[in-house]
């Protein structure tokens, strides 16, 4: 029997906000238990809430960038439940009207690309963590994320597989850290998904009974975890059982999804209108500032960097690593403002370091963030080694030699040209008494070229090159040799 695996992916963003959704405690990572939770946060008697202007222009910025269609009145519901990191009893949540509604994201399939369609994002609150491992026989309770501002996306069910459901999410993790809403970080829960798994038989219309997958907080597990589910349901539905609805955790250890709780439908969370926050309204002027605000988004980037001539996989790996796109930004900005190179040949390098950034620094560099932060000339240092290769200064070979040399912390580019003697020889005079002496040296390379074996040219360039320790500029090499050989 052939099945057809259906998912819709549910990811929370945290918004890059440095205060609470409703009140004016800090969102910053690390803090120790319960020391960032204001009387807000903890739904102490008479406090209210008051929204935070940055959350809703980073969603507005968001719903822009996904081409959705914003509210102009939304309104925050009421979304009642019981659970111990929550002690309100409810989430401040949107429900019927969202602040985004509609939108897609393009995602690559193999050589096709496919557009997944968004039904909405919304404001909410997260709740607290509810901590189990430092604990005998008891669970703590941290409420240092209750109150930090969420956006939460939500796709159609139009993946089709556990390969386009990570595509999804890959798409949409670069996407809300290019344009700034969201950090991305995975390890510390600013982005996370959840992913509502169901089978069909091939060619039916109607859905089948989903089981969500809650807290996917890596790729791989994502993959792994609607694999799993997939092929769970499978087995029970050819086995003649049924599908229950259901909240589902996976286990990566054993790699198996179990289940967690009932899946609740929206009734059984009886939202209503919060009593206590207005209606929000967004105004043209709000959409606008947004609007010029917003960083480049990915899509603009990659028509960007296909024009400078960079290769489609190149393209593809600085978008998804948005640390190590901004490096090369950052490269591609010094080249530019380099005085001795003309123009027309800037792009030809900014090309070149485009594939030097993913191809070589990318197995040197293992934590963009951090080199972006910590060492700010970095950009300009590898900028250089392309500048020199391309105005001949140093070969190929010296600047693999001279990056290796940077990222050691040796010394700037020309301390470690001048230290290594690196610089590439491309004095005219000497290089013709170097190729006359190989040319002496090698009568028979010399008899076997002008009797057309064009490999006997290459061992003499060889040969110039390793009387030379490699600095010898190529080009001009074989000019040299070209002239003297009577081509």
């Amino acid at each position: 029997m052939t099945w057809e695996i259906v998912v819709g992916i549910e990811t929370h963003a945290q918004l890059l906000t440095k205060s609470k959704i409703f009140s004016g405690a800090a969102t910053a990572f690390g803090a120790a238990p319960n020391t960032q939770a204001s009387g807000v946060d903890i739904a102490l008697p008479g406090v209210l809430p008051v929204l935070n202007q940055r959350a809703v222009e980073l969603a507005i910025r968001f719903g822009l960038a996904v081409g959705g269609q914003i509210s102009r009145r939304s309104i925050f519901a009421r979304k009642n439940y019981f659970y111990p990191d929550s002690p309100k009893g409810y989430q401040i949540s949107q429900y019927e009207l969202p602040i985004v509604q509609g939108g897609s994201i393009t995602i690559g399939v193999g050589e096709s690309e496919k557009r997944i369609r968004l039904t909405r994002a919304h404001l909410e609150e997260d709740a607290g963590k509810s901590l189990h491992e430092d604990f005998h026989g008891m669970s703590g309770i941290d409420l240092n994320r209750a109150g930090t501002p969420l956006l939460e996306i939500v796709s159609e069910p139009d993946l089709r597989s556990a390969a386009e459901a990570v595509a999804y999410a890959k798409t949409l993790h670069a996407l809300v850290r290019w344009i700034e809403v969201c950090d991305g970080n995975m390890q510390e829960g600013s982005f996370r998904c959840d992913a509502n798994v169901s089978v069909r038989r091939a060619g039916e219309t109607r859905l089948g009974t989903r089981c969500e997958i809650k807290n996917l907080n890596s790729f791989r597990f994502m993959e792994q975890a609607i694999d799993f589910e997939a092929k769970r349901q499978m087995e029970i539905l050819e086995g003649g059982g049924r599908i229950e609805q259901e909240t589902r955790l996976y286990d990566p250890d054993r790699n198996e999804t179990r289940s967690m709780r009932t899946k609740e439908d929206a009734q059984d969370y009886r939202y209503f209108p919060d009593p206590d926050l207005l209606p929000l309204v967004i105004t043209e002027q709000m959409i606008e500032d947004a609007r010029r605000s917003m960083p480049e988004p990915p899509s603009a980037k990659r028509a960007t960097y296909q024009l400078l001539g960079v290769s489609a996989e190149t393209v593809e790996a600085l978008l998804a690593n948005v640390d190590m796109g901004k490096f090369f930004e950052s490269m591609s900005q010094e080249i530019r403002l380099y005085g001795a190179i003309p123009k027309d040949q800037a792009s030809q390098v900014i090309a070149s370091a485009a594939n030097t950034t993913v191809s070589s620094l990318s197995s040197r560099i293992s934590d963009w963030g951090s080199v972006l932060a910590t060492w700010p000339d970095l950009a300009r240092e590898m900028a250089l080694i392309e500048l020199y290769v391309s105005l001949g200064k140093i070969s190929s070979v010296a600047a693999k030699e001279a990056r290796d040399a940077v990222l050691a912390r040796e010394g700037s580019v020309d301390e470690v040209i001048k230290k290594r003697g690196l610089e590439q020889l491309s004095d005219a005079g000497a290089l013709e008494s170097l190729v006359d002496e190989v040319l002496a040296a090698n009568a028979k390379q010399v008899a076997d070229y002008r009797a057309g074996r064009q490999k006997a040219f290459n061992s003499l360039v060889g040969q110039v090159m390793k009387a030379t320790r490699g600095k010898a500029n190529p080009a001009q090499v074989n000019e040299i040799l070209r002239s003297k050989l009577g081509r």
